[in-house]
């Protein structure tokens, strides 16, 4: 089968957040399953590629035109990438926006790359499924279901969207139908219109033939007020075609075992690299060596309050009064990065802070740190904890989405579990739930069985990825039936394929 990947970003070429490392992976354990794959994405300005421009392409936005070209990558790990190139709206500092706020014309930006990414398909590189992500592609199955849906190149293909967070779902004005260059038919409760805006995935939801999200609790919490962000009715509308598909893992990166980046590489049966890959992050961090016999706090993420870091805010002073070490790595609210500066600067013998993202820190924090902590008001999968099970890191989380999928609560009377979590979204619970942690840090033949309860874990992507072949099927199918029937009636080419190699 032929799998057309549209994202907005993607490893090794750029990241904000986890999505990247899924548009790397999956694509990688499909082809090794047997399938064949691509990958579309912009090319922004950190974007590192030997990619030549292999054509240009005339693309409607608002009232005029604009030029984009394709460029044709190289082939990583058996994936085939494509770049959208349009310097004006990708070749900017930051993917998104810049000092908190979003840029003003990411409609356009990313209305372009949808469309370009159509022609993509249509031009140069015919899928048999197209599998678009988050809002910034919800474009796609919107376009193919409306402008493009008398065009024979795709009334066969099916489209799958995956809401890797509800919480981001490309809202703008109602003038960005013109400035898109979409009809006001397209503005009624059924498709775009979100009180009185344009949602963008809102109509990825509504016109994709099969919807994913990152794990099997979070596709159950978007159906509720709580967690759907406004869309929970959108969402149980189309709950049977909805599937929750637990992110999985790349652990030829992600491995203490094959770890290049970290100090010394460890395994469960040798653990005698975790206190080299500890004393390396204190080094890294500048923090002294007294920091060895504490526990060393891990946090490795973007600051917003979708991560809890309002959380954190509250229970910073008195989670300095236990004798811990933090080790944090991130980037995002300005209120929050002046938050761990000033941590750093009232306790610097204990607090390391890293502003911004650093790939071998990233992992030399996975290895290095005791414990790692996560406490999301939502986490539609999360893929830091996963990793620190590997790694013999103990996630401390917070019972929410894929956090709370893939973490076992411990017990310390049976010596089962792998992390330690709470229910409620509350300071005092967090900091009762680190305390528990430490505890039982202090107990090191219980810490160990702990660590190695975690390390024997697998969430490797081949069974995601096998899950989703069978989802591609069942969309692939279903779509069929409407080719089939287009063809009796004589509006499709006869020599149209019919069945790809599944």
């Amino acid at each position: 089968m032929k799998i057309l990947f549209i994202a907005s970003e993607g490893l090794p070429y750029s990241k904000t957040g986890g999505l990247a490392d899924v548009i790397q992976a999956l694509p990688k354990a499909l082809v090794a399953s047997g399938h064949e794959v691509a990958v579309v994405l912009p090319h922004y300005r950190g974007t590192r590629t030997a990619a030549t421009a292999a054509s240009s392409l005339t693309i409607p936005i608002g009232n005029g035109l604009r030029f984009p070209s394709i460029a044709d990558g190289s082939v990583v790990d058996g994936v085939r990438y494509f770049f959208i190139e349009d310097p004006q709206y990708f070749d900017r500092a930051q993917l998104y926006g810049e000092n908190g706020r979003d840029y003003p014309d990411n409609a356009e930006r990313f209305g372009l790359f949808s469309r370009a990414s159509i022609e993509l398909a249509k031009q140069i590189w015919r899928p048999d499924v197209i599998h678009c992500h988050d809002w910034q592609a919800s474009l796609v199955p919107v376009l193919l279901r409306t402008q493009y849906s008398g065009d024979p190149a795709f009334l066969g293909v099916p489209v799958v969207l995956t809401v890797h967070n509800l919480g981001y779902q490309g809202i703008f004005g109602r003038d960005a139908l013109a400035r898109l260059g979409l009809p006001e038919t397209l503005f009624h409760v059924d498709a775009l219109e979100f009180y009185g805006k344009v949602n963008l995935l809102k109509g990825g939801l509504l016109f994709s033939d099969y919807l994913t999200t990152v794990s099997r609790k979070y596709a159950q919490e978007i159906q509720t007020v709580e967690y759907g962000h406004g869309l929970d009715g959108v969402i149980r509308l189309r709950a049977a075609d909805l599937a929750g598909i637990l992110n999985g893992v790349d652990y030829s990166m992600w491995s203490p075992e094959n770890d290049a980046l970290i100090a010394r590489k460890y395994s469960a049966n040798d653990l005698a690299g975790k206190a080299a890959c500890k004393s390396d992050l204190l080094d890294q961090l500048k923090l002294p060596a007294a920091n060895l016999k504490r526990p060393v706090v891990g946090i490795l993420s973007r600051f917003a309050d979708q991560k809890g870091f309002d959380l954190i805010a509250q229970m910073a002073v008195d989670l300095l009064k236990e004798d811990v070490c933090l080790a944090v790595l991130g980037t995002g609210e300005p209120k929050y990065e002046s938050m761990f500066q000033a941590l750093a600067e009232r306790e610097p013998d204990r607090v390391g802070v890293r502003l911004g993202f650093d790939n071998v820190l990233a992992h030399k924090i996975e290895a290095g740190s005791d414990m790692f902590l996560m406490p999301s008001r939502y986490e539609p999968c999360g893929l830091n904890q996963i990793y620190s099970l590997r790694y013999g890191t103990v996630p401390v989380v917070r019972a929410t989405g894929g956090l709370d999928d893939t973490i076992e609560a411990f017990d310390a009377r049976t010596g089962a579990g792998t992390g330690f979590k709470f229910q409620e979204y509350d300071a005092k619970e967090l900091v009762a739930t680190l305390r528990q942690a430490i505890k039982v840090y202090r107990d090191a033949p219980l810490w160990r069985k702990l660590m190695a309860n975690g390390m024997a874990k697998d969430f490797s992507w081949a069974a995601s990825a096998a899950e989703y072949t069978r989802l591609y099927k069942r969309a692939w199918e279903s779509r069929a039936k409407v080719l089939a029937e287009s063809q009796m009636q004589g509006s499709v080419p006869a020599n149209r394929k019919i069945a790809p190699n599944i």
